[in-house]
């Protein structure tokens, strides 16, 4: 896995998939703000055939709402990505940003420990799946 993320394959349907890291994702406290759906884009934009791709914009507000009152800047590092991807395989991934990789580039201890939170909540939604 890359240093900024952490994920694994699941063993259900890519739309399965989808939809079941939205409903664990509720039940962590966040909602999915956005939805890009990347094979659509990349299809229609260049004409180029990619396995299933969506990008979730994931949040929490309580956590988001702590994190903009240390640093009001730190909305350029949010929402939370959740990837769910088919490879070329046709194994289905799911992938999450991870908040404590990211949020270190603030460089506050309180900062630091609201991303650690976060990523407790977001191995637990993982772990679900």
């Amino acid at each position: 896995m890359v240093k900024y993320g952490f994920g694994k394959t699941v063993t259900m349907d890519f739309e399965a998939a989808r939809a079941r890291v939205t409903e664990e994702l509720a039940k962590e406290g966040f909602g999915v703000l956005t939805e890009i759906d990347v094979q659509a884009t990349l299809k229609k934009k260049l004409g180029v055939d990619t396995p299933p791709y969506r990008i979730l914009g994931a949040c929490n507000p309580n956590f988001a709402q702590r994190a903009l009152a240390l640093e009001p800047e730190i909305g350029l590092l949010l929402p939370c990505n959740v990837v769910v991807r088919q490879d070329g395989a046709g194994a289905v991934r799911v992938e999450f940003m991870d908040p404590n990789a990211v949020l270190a580039l603030v460089e506050k201890p309180a900062v630091a420990q609201i991303a650690g939170e976060v990523r407790e909540r977001l191995q637990r939604v993982l772990a679900a799946l």
